[in-house]
């Protein structure tokens, strides 16, 4: 499979089944410290300061805007946690997965 990261975003729509457990357990090890939680995958991001924050979050928003796949933010001072699911489908999708290693490649 093509590392995540080099991949684009499909679109999803209803009738399109989740990702299974199995499917989400093989996916989920290529993504560093990312943990799934119900129908979502999330990390929390620590930062320097609240400009690094924010600099990170803008960053996030470019991909979603390129790969049209948005993620819930919750940002603080110097934390972001971010947050995926794909609400079409109600579960997880491969677009999950993608925009994750997409916002992992950030602080690489």
């Amino acid at each position: 499979m093509t590392e995540l990261k080099a991949r684009h975003c499909v679109p999803c729509e209803g009738g399109t089944p989740p990702l299974g457990q199995e499917e989400i357990d093989g996916l989920l090890p290529a993504l560093d410290g990312w943990e799934q939680e119900g129908v979502s995958i999330f990390k929390l991001f620590g930062f320097k300061n609240y400009g690094r924050t924010m600099a990170f979050v803008n960053a996030v928003a470019w991909i979603s805007i390129q790969e049209n796949h948005h993620p819930d933010l919750q940002v603080g001072y110097n934390t972001c946690r971010v947050a995926y699911t794909t609400h079409a489908i109600g579960g997880l999708s491969e677009n999950d997965f993608i925009c994750a290693a997409k916002v992992e490649a950030l602080l690489a």
